[in-house]
């Protein structure tokens, strides 16, 4: 029969790069050896991790082969009738059993491929806890007639759980006085009474489980037709993109400080929001996100604020498709969770956003479980969150994620345009598939035609009867006020938003030819008299700094300006009729002008007009931490390389014990831990070399219990005593042969 760690050695360089794939944290820090392997394999946090991953069937079928596996183990068909009681399920529970043999939960210890007999790893009947509703309890006792009060006791407590509360008088106290003195039940402390878990198999028949774990099918899922959610994807995915675009030019304009502890101010959390006309969870997304890949950051200064980064101007520069991706790229892998913000930590102080504390290393691994969870379902389906709780507890029943967590994750997915009207999209699709295929050509079969073609009204109101184009986006945003988008884009052109195209330097001619080349009715009347009216009072104000002044040839638009008590903070001093200096900055003294209903401009020294573009500030792009840097290595190389590393250590192992009687020893910390849970789990003997109290060896003849918390319970077995020993005082072990003379 081998042990654990000879199943490990046993298995092909392929199976063992398949188990490090599977259970990453066995490769880090990396084993040096095979029996190191083992050791971390069966300790408990690994076995915590690996448990957390397996779904209900698998962990079933593992808990089946705890509760049935003896000495020799259990044979696969025992398990296959014990959980499914033999009804044409058998290749399914096999299937399972195979799943939790890869991982290494259960090992073979003989027996062919066809029908192994198996046994649990060391360890995972203490990281399970009870299970399949059995009781650690045994009587050996063989059930009899009872009387029908008894009987129904042993049916209450017969599927779990074992353990209830013994009546105190009545007919009920005598029931349980009836099965207590049958050996049925077990009184124990606190008045209750626990079924033997031996007698509970036999009224089961022999049956670990009730029936066969099956996913849920959830019925009567709100059905979405697949033309909208493709639509509705495509309208959130591009309004996502654009909403980070606008939080990188508010960014740029007004950059918000950073908070003495880290992160934005709630008032400048509401005032983006505001200014982008969402709610504030959706701005806190979007500000994680853009700071996620960079676009913004620290800039480092005295007085630090947030401001875009050069890389903001890279990401901006690309494609639609292409920023989408990366925008969606940023949050699968990011262990940000925005939901957070807002929320209050253990000190009652409120979470910012990009503060320090929004760090949670298994959002990744939710995102893509959520997104995994509604692949599964019918492709039109519109689950709510309880739906998707409902099968990701099948999915990983023993790291079940709260409801709020599961709202967040859809909310956000929404949000980036992975769901479109609730439903999974092509696009979540192509993110759940996590291949290294791009990403961009997902959004860019969803998307509609780009078109650019502007239908101009009377009203001064105009509608993109679908997305615009690239160029035909930037006309609008230069020269109007964009009222709705949908699948339509309905703009409209004001005084203000004309100036704004005037005050960049393009001319009334400029600006109705290009209006003209994409509308086919030609530009509207009243619209051309917009413009042209704009542009003949655009300048008829000009400024210079006195430190700033304004001049004009008509003095009546001056009239009053230096007089009115609402421009007094400007310092105006009237030089002449027709010229005004004032004592602040030129671009505050035009702002100040505009807001009163004129249209000054900037002039030159020479008098002539001077277009003043909006000033751009970036920073440099951050370096990147070395726990953010992306690892290009492929994972299977590294797990390849790192079998061959855990063969060669294996056959170099040092073998500095001083062995028992034809049987090795070690000292290797790893290995030690591993031949003692070995050990415990065969109910064998072994040698046991420990730093005493006064820092001399001891070596004993011992019968490990059990190796849990840094601690090793033991029998010596010379002495019949237990004793519990602190790991680190453990020098080395050795396993004894059962022919081995006993060492006094």
């Amino acid at each position: 029969m081998s042990t654990f760690s000879e199943h490990l050695r046993a298995r092909s360089d392929e199976q063992l790069v398949d188990l490090l794939l599977r259970r990453p944290d066995l490769a880090h820090p990396s084993p040096a050896t095979l029996s190191s392997l083992a050791a971390r394999a069966t300790s408990r946090p690994s076995l915590d991790r690996a448990l957390s991953q397996v779904d209900a069937g698998v962990l079933q079928v593992i808990e089946a082969v705890v509760v049935l596996a003896d000495d020799d183990g259990v044979r696969a068909r025992a398990v296959v009738t014990a959980v499914s009681g033999g009804r044409g399920d058998g290749p399914l529970v096999r299937e399972r059993l195979r799943t939790a043999t890869e991982l290494a939960l259960l090992y073979p210890v003989s027996g062919g491929v066809s029908d192994p007999a198996l046994r649990p790893a060391p360890g995972i009947a203490e990281a399970l806890g009870q299970v399949a509703g059995l009781s650690g309890l045994t009587s050996g006792a063989d059930p009899v007639a009872v009387s029908p009060a008894a009987q129904a006791i042993l049916d209450a407590l017969t599927w779990g759980p074992p353990m209830g509360q013994r009546p105190t008088d009545g007919a009920g106290a005598a029931a349980a006085d009836e099965l207590v003195a049958a050996g049925l039940l077990i009184a124990v402390d606190g008045g209750r009474v626990v079924l033997p878990r031996d007698v509970a198999l036999r009224l089961r028949d022999g049956r670990t489980h009730r029936e066969l774990s099956r996913p849920p099918a959830p019925q009567d899922l709100p059905r979405r037709r697949p033309e909208v959610v493709t639509a509705e994807s495509a309208a959130a995915a591009e309004r996502a993109v654009r909403l980070i675009a606008a939080v990188v030019d508010l960014w740029a304009a007004t950059p918000p400080p950073v908070l003495r502890a880290g992160g934005v101010g709630v008032r400048d959390l509401r005032r983006t929001a505001q200014q982008l006309d969402v709610t504030e969870p959706e701005a806190a997304l979007l500000i994680e996100l853009a700071a996620v890949g960079g676009l913004i950051r620290d800039d480092g200064e005295e007085r630090p604020h947030y401001r875009p980064t050069a890389t903001a101007d890279e990401w901006a520069a690309a494609d639609l498709p292409d920023r989408w991706a990366a925008l969606v790229s940023w949050w699968a892998r990011t262990t940000r969770w925005p939901a957070l913000v807002g929320t209050r930590d253990d000190r009652t102080q409120v979470r910012p956003a990009l503060g320090p504390e929004l760090g949670r290393p298994w959002a990744p691994r939710l995102r893509h479980q959520v997104l995994d969870a509604l692949v599964a379902l019918a492709e039109d389906a519109a689950p709510d969150a309880e739906t998707v709780r409902a099968a990701l507890a099948w999915h990983t029943p023993r790291a079940v994620p709260p409801i709020e967590a599961v709202r967040a994750v859809l909310a956000e997915a929404g949000t980036l345009g992975l769901l479109g009207a609730g439903a999974l999209a092509g696009t979540g699709r192509a993110l759940a598939a996590d291949t290294e295929a791009p990403l961009a050509p997902a959004l860019a079969a969803a998307l509609p035609p780009a078109v650019d073609d502007l239908l101009l009204q009377g009203d001064l109101t105009g509608i993109v009867p679908g997305r615009p184009s690239a160029e035909l986006d930037r006309l609008i945003d230069a020269a109007a006020v964009v009222e709705s988008r949908g699948g339509a884009v309905t703009i409209r052109f004001t005084p203000e938003s004309v100036r704004r195209a005037l005050d960049a330097g393009t001319t009334a001619d400029d600006l109705l030819a290009e209006l003209a080349r994409h509308t086919r009715g030609g530009v509207p009347q009243p619209l051309e008299y917009l413009v042209r009216d704009a542009a003949r009072r655009h300048g008829l104000l000009r400024g210079g700094s006195a430190m700033s002044y304004v001049r004009t040839e008509d003095p009546a638009l001056l009239a009053g300006l230096a007089e009115d008590p609402k421009l007094s903070h400007l310092g105006l001093i009237r030089l002449a009729p027709t010229v005004l200096a004032a004592q602040v900055p030129l671009s505050e003294l035009l702002a100040a002008l505009r807001s009163r209903g004129l249209a000054p401009v900037a002039e030159t020294p020479d008098g002539q007009v001077l277009h003043a573009a909006p000033t751009v500030a970036r920073i440099p792009a951050a370096r990147q931490r070395p726990q953010d840097r992306v690892d290009t290595v492929d994972p299977r190389v590294r797990a390849s390389t790192l079998v061959q590393v855990l063969r060669r250590g294996e056959s170099a192992a040092s073998t500095g014990l001083r062995p028992g009687p034809r049987q090795p020893g070690t000292d290797d910390p790893g290995t030690v831990l591993a031949t003692l849970r070995e050990a415990a789990a065969d109910h064998a003997e072994v040698w046991l070399e420990m730093v005493g109290p006064r820092g001399a060896l001891e070596r004993r003849r011992v019968r490990p219990l059990r190796v849990d918390g840094g601690r090793v319970r033991v029998t010596d077995t010379a002495r019949d005593a237990e004793i519990v020993v602190a790991a680190h005082r453990v020098a080395g072990v050795a396993r004894i042969a059962s022919s081995a003379p006993t060492d006094t």
